[in-house]
């Protein structure tokens, strides 16, 4: 176990920031709060327990980001829009020799990390584990306990069933950067790579497990579970769907941020997420749920923090969450209202 209990968080004022920073000091980390607005940071500061330390960094100074870092078990990245803030951030976790973990959802973003810093990961003997969140992570992790044994599986579905999605500011900033790097096309994982498509997506219905229901869904609703997944279990085909409800709320012109309704600052959005892999006539159901898709994010991404200083992890490079952890023992582990994995006898 490591003696160091100090972790930076990059973002730590934005909203899912907020959580890790609080989901860090619950398990007794001491966080280093630093972003790109030292005005903001001294708000979130206030609002928060004891005087952390402050280190405001931009994105474009090394020499700040570096002082960031410094003396810092891990860096957990909250920052968005990614395509901005990843690749500094890594290049100063690979200077200071410690892991990084971030909550990105973008899926060039979390694409790129996993395609261009495996290498120069391994030189350096640290762990990135990017898209550590509800967006990537989490799907993985369920995708990965349903095809334990398997290896490869001729389908995967990730159906996400959301009560409601109010989204933050960084979804909104970030959404906008994919949609320009795609210059407006959807993105479809399809006969096993992604596929871009400018016609509409198909609108479905969707037999969630109790108490949600069929509920009627935008397929091809892609995320970065989509990138994730593959990178360890092949598959041609992940259909992804989201609940229309959603849909219409986080793509409304008028699109309003999440309200925090108890002492924790959760919403009251509830989650389902419904993966079914299929392989041959086999077919095999995890399900995962609770509240607030960003505050689910905090304990997600912090465990795995914990796990990736505290070991053992397979290896050094870019990892995603169904490759780096045990999928059904780091599930068991979240504060989930409901999780259901199917009974698949171990080795």
């Amino acid at each position: 176990m490591t003696a160091n209990r100090t972790v930076t968080v990059y973002g730590a004022y934005g909203h899912t920031g907020r959580f890790v920073v609080s989901e860090l000091r619950r398990r007794g980390w001491t966080p280093v709060l630093s972003g790109r607005d030292p005005g903001k940071l001294r708000a979130a500061a206030e609002v928060g327990q004891g005087e952390p330390e402050l280190r405001p960094a931009a994105v474009d100074s090394s020499t700040a980001l570096d002082h960031a870092l410094d003396g810092a078990a891990a860096v957990i990245n909250c920052a968005g829009p990614f395509f901005w803030t990843a690749a500094p951030l890594i290049e100063a976790a690979l200077r200071a020799g410690i892991p990084y973990l971030d909550v990105a959802a973008e899926i060039e973003a979390v694409a790129d990390t996993l395609a261009h810093y495996d290498d120069r990961a391994r030189e350096a003997g640290i762990v990135i584990v990017p898209a550590m969140a509800f967006y990537g992570g989490l799907g993985d992790l369920l995708a990965t306990a349903a095809t334990r044994r398997w290896g490869s599986a001729d389908e995967i579905t990730i159906a996400y069933g959301l009560s409601s999605w109010n989204p933050t500011m960084g979804t909104r900033e970030a959404g906008q950067v994919s949609r320009q790097r795609r210059q407006g096309r959807r993105i479809v994982y399809t006969n096993g790579h992604m596929e871009l498509r400018t016609d509409d997506p198909p609108i479905l219905e969707w037999q969630f497990p109790a108490p949600i229901g069929t509920q009627k869904v935008v397929a091809e609703f892609t995320m970065a579970d989509s990138v994730t997944i593959p990178r360890h279990l092949p598959t041609p085909e992940i259909r992804s769907y989201m609940t229309m409800t959603a849909v219409n709320d986080v793509t409304a012109p008028d699109a309003s941020s999440p309200i925090a309704v108890d002492e924790t600052r959760r919403s009251a959005q509830t989650f389902l997420v419904d993966v079914v892999a299929r392989s041959g006539t086999t077919q095999r159901r995890a399900v995962a749920g609770g509240r607030d898709i960003y505050a689910i994010s905090a304990p997600l991404v912090v465990e795995a923090t914990e796990r990736v200083l505290n070991g053992p992890v397979p290896r050094t490079g870019t990892l995603t969450a169904g490759q780096a952890f045990d999928a059904e023992d780091f599930l068991n582990s979240l504060p989930l209202d409901h999780l259901s994995l199917p009974e698949v006898s171990r080795p």
